[in-house]
């Protein structure tokens, strides 16, 4: 029973309290009036209750249709880890640059759609990552810029909690590839991370 029902029934004992000097026929037919107003009150809550469910039901169909729209239009790869989503994105750079390529904001577009509809108020990390050539302190400095573009990016989609972090040249796509060698733009990329556990549960529903 919630709280509203719990109200109508305090109402019904406070009236009778009250009431102790009313006629019988009056006393009859507060408590008949007061059992209409309880009555009504549990199938107003019943009635919120589903409407609530319906409406939950629909966000989570249609976050599974944007994740799904996210693999199959922008070949992202959406993994479900303990601290939140992870999003493996194909956001990359030009060797030596923390310039966004025209043909990725697209993705950037529809990432901060999703995170701002489904997610408000989360904390978005965003990882850099570099190709091996350089130095490790040069490399985790080119990450982090290019982490934090795509952060200033992100901001001007109203996604506001964007944390960013640079890795330099760990976690390799294809390690060794370097410059202008064959998978070394896989290496100059940035990742997504949503920090929420709950948000598992989409991906989790879309893998069965």
């Amino acid at each position: 029973m919630g709280s509203t029902p719990r109200k109508v029934l305090m109402l019904v004992f406070t009236g009778l309290v009250l009431g102790g000097c009313a006629t019988k026929g009056a006393l009859r037919r507060a408590v008949t009036d007061q059992q209409a107003a309880l009555q009504s009150a549990m199938q107003t809550e019943k009635s919120e209750r589903v409407a609530a469910d319906d409406k939950m039901g629909q966000d989570i169909t249609q976050l599974r249709t944007d994740l799904t729209a996210l693999r199959t239009e922008f070949g992202a790869k959406i993994t479900a880890m303990q601290e939140g989503l992870k999003f493996d994105v194909p956001i990359h750079f030009g060797f030596d640059s923390s310039d966004i390529r025209p043909e990725d904001t697209a993705v950037l577009d529809r990432f901060a759609n999703v995170a701002t509809r489904y997610y408000p108020g989360v904390t978005v990390t965003v990882e850099g990552f570099a190709d091996p050539a350089g130095t490790r302190s040069y490399n985790e400095a080119l990450s982090l810029r290019r982490a934090q573009a795509v952060q200033t990016y992100l901001q001007g989609k109203q996604l506001a909690n964007v944390r960013p972090i640079g890795y330099g040249k760990t976690r390799l796509v294809v390690p060794g590839a370097a410059k202008d060698a064959p998978g070394a733009e896989l290496n100059r990329r940035v990742v997504f991370v949503i920090e929420t556990p709950a948000a598992a549960s989409a991906v989790a529903a879309l893998d069965h």
